[in-house]
């Protein structure tokens, strides 16, 4: 039993079952026994690979996305060139190199990240090293100007309620203990008017899953996007409205039980784009279409900008691994279909590139 999986069965224990949302919230963020506290999670010593480490032609081509997306605007000054949940820092590593050719892009834009772990922010600051950067810890504390924003696997690690649906109603689905382990249990049913949209769609035993914290970052980011201008990219897995299960533990780069070792295993879930693209409307912002990630980043043109690479490259080993970063990004078997794209920017300025079919 890991030290976090005997503080949360003493926590049900003594209080009863908490939510699958707050069970993630403490696998991954406990300040001594959480996920992102203590693990190296990132590349093939940790237990995942994000699409910024498999290719630098992912960051680049992003960042020549946000830089067009500033041209289009007029070429706003006092601008803020932002990440949210940057990982290691290679996703804006790439960005700010490419997007260094692109003519007074550098001098209108300041660069910000948006990470509240130390222990990350360490290591972005590696990354980003002789780079003018500022952290944040919340995207409120952003300083006012246009925004042009990237978000790449974030929304995926924010914690998620489960419902499962009854012919009573709906019972949330919970942590628990059974034997003294820890289990998933069901409350008893109840009327959840949040929900109701989903019932015409849904039969008894479906799950539905929903992401408080979704709504709130999304929402803050549209409202000022809307009122300031910029826009904002969300890349990550996930399908415009999911039906079932799709809390998922990844540990040493293999599925896991997401009760089998709280605080040592990724948990994520699928994003909800259809709530992304509610949420910015209400906020009176213009969204994009919902876009495969292959489809998105082949539009940006990676497939040219691949070709161009491998020229480059000296021998045969790192030619053939280029190749496979090419098709792992854009293929549909691999993360081109499985990953999505969706931005929101302002009525009054052009749709942005990758998402203008």
């Amino acid at each position: 039993m890991t030290p976090l999986a005997e503080v949360l069965r003493r926590r049900i224990a003594e209080t009863g079952p908490m939510s699958v949302a707050d069970y993630m919230a403490e696998c991954l963020l406990h300040p001594t026994h959480g996920y992102y506290t203590t693990a190296s999670v990132f590349g093939r010593a940790g237990d995942f690979t994000t699409a910024p480490e498999i290719s630098q032609m992912f960051g680049e081509l992003l960042g020549l996305a946000l830089a067009q997306c500033w041209m289009d605007q007029g070429c706003p000054e006092q601008a803020c060139l932002v990440e949210i949940g940057p990982g290691r820092g290679t996703l804006m590593a790439d960005a700010l190199r490419a997007t260094a050719q692109v003519p007074g892009f550098a001098d209108a834009t300041t660069t910000h990240l948006v990470e509240a772990s130390p222990r990350l922010r360490a290591v972005q600051e590696e990354t980003l090293a002789g780079r003018a950067v500022t952290w944040h810890d919340r995207v409120e504390e952003l300083p006012d100007g246009p925004l042009f924003l990237v978000a790449n696997e974030f929304l995926d690690a924010l914690p998620i309620r489960q419902f499962r649906r009854s012919d009573d109603g709906w019972q949330e689905r919970l942590v628990g203990l059974r034997d003294g382990a820890l289990a998933f249990v069901h409350a008893d049913p109840r009327h959840e008017p949040d929900l109701a949209h989903r019932e015409a769609e849904t039969r008894p035993g479906d799950i539905v899953e929903v992401c408080p914290a979704l709504s709130p970052v999304v929402s803050r980011l549209a409202a000022r996007i809307a009122a300031q201008g910029g826009l904002a990219i969300f890349l990550d897995y996930g399908d415009w409205r999911s039906i079932g299960d799709t809390l998922q533990a990844l540990r040493s780069h293999a599925p896991d039980d997401p009760l089998a070792a709280p605080g040592q295993a990724d948990l994520t879930a699928h994003v909800d784009f259809e709530a992304i693209a509610r949420t910015a409307a209400a906020e009176g912002a213009a969204v994009t279409e919902m876009t495969p990630q292959g489809v998105f980043l082949e539009r940006l043109g990676i497939t040219e900008r691949a070709r161009a690479l491998l020229a480059r490259l000296p021998d045969e080993e790192s030619r053939r691994n280029h190749i496979a970063a090419h098709r792992r990004l854009t293929h549909p078997q691999e993360m081109g279909s499985l990953f999505k794209a969706i931005a929101f920017h302002r009525h009054s300025t052009p749709v942005p590139p990758g998402f203008d079919s």
